[in-house]
């Protein structure tokens, strides 16, 4: 069998998983062993294991997250009363599929952002878009949008996103403008997606 040409093909097609699982295979002892199904199953499944891979950083990429956390990172020995069953039932993200919100609230520095972003992280896992903005950013973006042209796009993008963190909510009066802005954004997710503020 000619390897070459196929690994190039493999390549050409975007079947990198594939192509960097048959040059594994041609190198393993006892292949001769294995037949052609489970070969070809071997090849397949790194496949979709790398594209996989490939999504959950592209998510991760544009959630933004302002801190690297997951939830298996939570110290629930830390002094902040954590719920601990109640934190493992909200990393299931199933609030998110069922399009609930979640409000993080605390005093400062006991750790929200961490877990606004653990969630986040876990949610991305799982096939989730996300994205991350603190308020006052958001305000800014939509400010600029307005003048680009790139308002009702950016009002799309936030309404398709899965889960939605917004960081130090409530701690900025907002103008009548930034009302309006913030009230349509939650319009258009209400029951359709999840946010979460803290």
């Amino acid at each position: 069998m000619l390897l070459h040409p196929t690994l190039e093909k493999l390549k050409t097609m975007r079947f990198s998983g594939m192509a960097e699982a048959l040059e594994s295979q041609m190198q393993m002892d006892g292949l001769d062993d294995m037949g052609f199904e489970e070969r070809l199953g071997l090849l397949l499944d790194h496949e979709q294991a790398v594209r996989e891979t490939r999504r959950m950083n592209t998510r991760l990429r544009k959630a933004k997250l302002r801190q690297n956390g997951s939830v298996e990172d939570i110290d629930f020995r830390h002094p902040r009363d954590l719920d601990r069953s109640l934190v493992l039932r909200l990393a299931d993200c199933q609030w998110i599929k069922d399009h609930n919100n979640l409000i993080i609230t605390g005093p400062t520095g006991v750790g929200k952002s961490f877990l606004a972003c653990a969630f986040a992280e876990k949610a991305c896992r799982d096939g989730f878009s996300a994205l991350y903005l603190r308020m006052s950013k958001l305000f800014e973006d939509l400010s600029l949008s307005k003048g680009d042209g790139r308002y009702l796009k950016l009002l799309t993008s936030f309404a398709k996103t899965d889960l939605f963190i917004l960081d130090d909510y409530g701690l900025m009066a907002l103008n009548q403008e930034q009302r309006h802005d913030f009230l349509k954004i939650l319009e258009d997710r209400h029951n359709l997606k999840s946010t979460l503020c803290q």
